[in-house]
């Protein structure tokens, strides 16, 4: 949960609302193939949908302050843009006019993605596992393919969904894994728009296309074979996966081939490919947080601290907790009892709070009162409403004020489970309280250390005894792009996290 994402969190129950918003099929012309085909949207469209979901993501997620890195990045990318098709001399102005924002991501999910109309989206856990500049171009390569051959618009008609529907704030019902948790906040648009998954034949000409623009750009194509041969390896370890790399992909082991070969094509049309720039990128993501950052909130011995927000409550025992950029939820083993903290910014009072939740259409009010807790002022109420299969749901809703701020607990579960789990429910609300533990209120979140190999050694005979916040040998051995039983030569630079 992250200070700078304050914002309501608004809660809509009707979870079987759908507003269309969008409009019909188009026959225009394909900047990369030249052809004429169908698309969801025009391309003003694209531009206006990329536009508006790129408001809501940087909401969300927030993005990595580092102006040094940022630029880094955005100079990359518009380098990478200039030899696309976007900006070729046979294509047509609306496509060759339009703009391109190359944004890093405040999320530790290794992951890039592109919006339509010329969005793209890296985030710091996917440049901490990066090697090389050239690594890089092909990722930012792959995903300038994507909006020039306006992937996600020919999704819209082939999975014949020209039309969006919108289900404002879904909570209940919602899946409560990296995908789910992280559109909490995202409208149903931007949300399909974020996790819109590829064909493997749009995949296939992504990486094509990434290899075509970073190789024009004379660097090291046939790099970014390693780098998504990283992405499988973060997959098989956490039993995850990346929404857009690695959704509807190719085998990783033809990617292994292809893109060499793709590679080694270019060279024979005169491309060299001959930079790599591992030493300047190193230089650039040296610090760089890896991982979860705790000062934005963390789970330790059965309990949620947030460090720079200063408060802490109680985790129930058998609750599983998704720490989300705007809300912090925790489910049962059945995911069938939640709870949910967000903080209220446009509330002015605890009262008003839950008022606002209250007067939704589908709740039903069935007692409310003040309420104080750890000598804070607050409001609660209990409800009742309908989840999109018509169970009826039990619903204790509560708002404390927590220096100058509104704090919001959701706490829901079916009415006839209610009884089981409202004690564990009165836990969390009852336990918050301000944290005054200094050493949590000081941790400090891991960074990505550079140390040169003191010695030829295998890998795993060179890391530290200890790594902190339960980062293991395999870990670095994925983000150094290494074997655990590797030699490593001396004084080669490894990526090494420390916690100060």
């Amino acid at each position: 949960m992250k200070r700078i994402n304050i914002r309501s969190f608004s809660i809509t129950l009707m979870l079987a609302l759908a507003v269309i918003v969008s409009g019909c099929v188009t026959l225009e012309k394909n900047p990369v193939s030249g052809n004429k085909r169908a698309f969801g949207y025009s391309w003003e469209e694209e531009v206006k949908l990329g536009n508006q979901a790129d408001k809501e993501i940087v909401a969300q997620y927030g993005l990595y302050q580092n102006e040094e890195l940022s630029n880094y990045v955005s100079d990359l990318g518009q380098a990478l843009l200039e030899v696309s098709h976007l900006r070729r001399e046979d294509t047509p102005k609306q496509f060759r006019e339009t703009e391109f924002t190359f944004r890093v991501l405040d999320s530790p999910v290794v992951n890039a993605f592109a919006l339509p109309g010329g969005y793209v989206y890296v985030t710091r856990g996917l440049l901490a596992h990066l090697n090389n500049e050239a690594q890089l171009a092909v990722v930012l390569g792959h995903e300038i393919g994507h909006v020039a051959a306006r992937h996600s618009s020919q999704r819209a008609v082939e999975q014949q969904v020209g039309q969006l529907a919108v289900i404002g704030g879904a909570v209940i019902g919602q899946s409560l894994g990296y995908d789910g948790g992280s559109i909490l906040q995202l409208s149903s648009q931007t949300a399909q728009l974020m996790f819109l998954k590829y064909s493997r034949d749009h995949e296939r000409e992504s990486d094509a296309l990434g290899v075509e623009y970073s190789a024009m750009k004379n660097y090291q194509a046939a790099e970014g074979a390693e780098f998504f041969n990283s992405l499988e390896r973060i997959s098989k370890t956490t039993g995850g996966g990346v929404p857009t790399l690695l959704s509807s992909h190719p085998d990783p082991g033809e990617r292994e081939k292809t893109i060499p070969e793709l590679a080694e094509k270019w060279k024979e049309k005169g491309y060299e490919q001959t930079i790599l720039d591992d030493e300047e990128f190193m230089s650039m993501i040296e610090g760089i947080i890896y991982g979860n950052n705790p000062r934005q909130g963390f789970e330790r011995d059965g309990m949620f601290y947030h460090p720079d927000l200063k408060f802490q409550f109680p985790v129930p025992a058998g609750f599983q907790v998704f720490n989300q950029p705007s809300a912090v939820i925790m489910v049962n083993e059945e995911q069938t009892a939640i709870n949910q903290f967000t903080i209220d910014s446009e509330s002015n009072s605890p009262e008003s709070s839950v008022q606002s939740f209250l007067g939704q259409e589908g709740v039903t009010t069935l007692d409310q009162e003040s309420y104080s807790v750890n000598g804070m002022n607050g409001y609660q109420a209990f409800a009742t409403a309908l989840s999109q299969d018509s169970t009826e749901l039990m619903i204790q809703v509560t708002a404390i004020e927590f220096q100058n701020m509104i704090y919001s607990f959701l706490s829901y579960t079916s009415s006839a489970q209610f009884p089981d789990y409202e004690s564990r429910f009165a836990e969390i609300r009852e336990g918050f309280s301000e944290l005054n533990d200094a050493s949590i209120l000081g941790i400090d979140p891991v960074r990505i250390n550079l140390k040169p190999a003191i010695r030829s050694a295998s890998f795993t005979d060179l890391l530290p005894a200890d790594l902190p916040m339960d980062i293991t040998a395999t870990d670095l051995a994925i983000i150094n792009q290494v074997q655990l039983d590797e030699m490593i030569e001396e004084g080669r630079v490894l990526k090494i996290p420390v916690q100060r």
